[in-house]
């Protein structure tokens, strides 16, 4: 049997209030004050204090008195009780926002009316009534405005809910959920059948946490669900500015901008076309073969594909005003996201993989558009070597993680600091494989040939004079040496 149809539920939660405190946050005690006006702001008041306190639900109670708790009993009857033509209860749902599932319960007490007000607490956002978001400051009702303090403990409180979890838009219908989310690609990408029915498609929604029914009995989108399958993320307030921005510069450098283009599809949906503009648009190689020519690219698509993905996944969504971007260059593409690493960038193949979205980190892999757990740093990393690309560049630069693959080069047109780089993100990639760097491995790497092993043997040098390797065994001879990154 449920709290509601329990008919002793009630007289154990008056019972229960009874015995609280003279001033309590989330409860108010009155006997016969019932204006419209006053009720709305209390409840939004005492829904904000609610989430302040760690509490599910605040109470209104009419029938109690204020400073004793003893029971009066009240003339207020919420049936009947209107606020112009309109019905009470009706009107103080339509100027709450957002909109929540208010409860009136009416019982007796020792033969005397007592009256229920059952308040959710704020959940994701400060509750507001006609557009003014107020909190209890001892007994007194006080804009949240006035009290910066308060304010910023309650943001923090909706805080501790991932983002992916928090709410995007709330109060809608099923229509128009539908209508701002591109549901029909979203069950492509997960491989299953288009549901035929409005509901069936609701309920694999809220299945997977992309939308959520509300207190009012209507429908909110996460902003999981915004930021996977949005038809248009503008349309989103919480995650507008988070679309992928794609800038293809002139030269070395962003004095001359040759093409600009920015996603406006949620992820999940907009991935690969904006991945095949990008693509279409990079420069390729012409190798030459015994008896052929061919174009290949001049970046690994799936380097590409997998830093890009890393940079959508991982980036902080608190930072407003700023999203997740790729600048190609005429020797480089960089990948910038919101938000400092969160790891050590010189370390990023042997630390543990962690995530800032975790929900949208699994959806992601859910329909493979990034690889699983931890394999990511290793995929760019195996990819530009086969390649023979220079090494790819991890930094934190201002609070945000910027990703560097670069064009190719010629083993003696690259810097020292690159060949160093290079040798120690080899050892790295060999010891996430279990096997060791030698100097044929590092011949292979570079694409050096036998006969000119002593130039590998020099490359190997200068990572031991930097600290960035480490031989396997301190008396093992030249002629078999194998070496271990400096953390192994």
């Amino acid at each position: 049997m449920s709290e509601a149809d329990d008919p002793g539920h009630m007289q154990r939660l008056i019972r229960e209030l009874r015995h609280l405190p003279g001033e309590t946050p989330w409860a108010e005690f009155k006997e016969n004050n019932a204006d419209p006006q006053m009720i709305g702001d209390t409840i939004a008041a005492l829904s904000n204090a609610a989430a302040l306190n760690g509490k599910e639900t605040a109470y209104m109670v009419w029938g109690i008195a204020d400073d004793t708790h003893d029971v009066t009993g009240t003339d207020f009857l919420p049936a009947t009780a209107r606020k112009g033509n309109q019905e009470l209860e009706s009107w103080l749902v339509q100027m709450l926002s957002p909109r929540l599932h208010i409860r009136f319960h009416v019982d007796a007490v020792g033969g005397k009316r007592v009256v229920v007000l059952e308040i959710p607490a704020a959940r994701d956002r400060p509750t507001a009534f006609a557009g003014r978001e107020l909190v209890r400051v001892g007994s007194v009702r006080r804009a949240l405005t006035d009290n910066p303090e308060m304010e910023r403990a309650l943001w923090r409180c909706f805080e501790r809910t991932p983002f992916e979890r928090q709410i995007a838009v709330t109060d809608l219908d099923g229509a128009e959920v539908l209508r701002r989310l591109d549901y029909p690609g979203l069950f492509e990408r997960l491989g299953r059948d288009l549901p035929t029915d409005q509901p069936a498609i609701l309920s694999a929604l809220a299945a997977e946490d992309l939308i959520r029914r509300n207190d009012a009995g209507r429908w909110d989108i996460t902003n999981l669900g915004a930021i996977l399958i949005a038809r248009d993320l503008t349309h989103f307030p919480t995650v507008a500015r988070k679309a992928l921005r794609l800038i293809i510069y002139g030269g070395k450098n962003r004095i001359s901008t040759e093409r600009e283009q920015e996603g406006r599809k949620g992820y999940a949906i907009g991935f690969e076309g904006l991945m095949g503009f990008l693509l279409a648009r990079l420069p390729r190689n012409e190798v030459i073969g015994a008896a052929t020519r061919r174009d290949v690219p001049m970046y690994p698509d799936l380097a590409i594909r997998e830093l890009i993905a890393n940079a959508l996944i991982h980036q902080d969504f608190t930072m407003t005003g700023t999203g997740p971007m790729v600048e190609v260059f005429s020797d480089r593409i960089e990948v910038t996201n919101p938000g400092a690493p969160l790891g050590d960038v010189q370390r990023l193949l042997d630390q543990p993989p962690r995530s800032r979205n975790e929900a949208l980190a699994a959806f992601m892999r859910r329909i493979g558009l990034c690889e699983e757990r931890g394999s990511g740093v290793d995929k760019v990393v195996f990819e530009t070597e086969r390649y023979q690309l220079p090494p790819p560049q991890w930094a934190s630069v201002d609070g945000f993680s910027r990703a560097i693959l670069f064009a190719h080069k010629e083993l003696r047109e690259m810097d020292k600091d690159e060949r160093i780089h290079a040798c120690y993100l080899h050892a790295c990639l060999k010891r996430e494989q279990r096997e060791l760097m030698t100097n044929a491995s590092l011949r292979e790497r570079f694409g050096i040939e036998e006969h000119n092993a002593s130039t590998a043997s020099r490359l190997i040098r200068e990572a031991l004079d930097a600290g960035v390797i480490k031989p396997f065994d301190p008396e093992q001879g030249k002629r078999n040496a194998r070496y271990l990154p400096f953390w192994a």
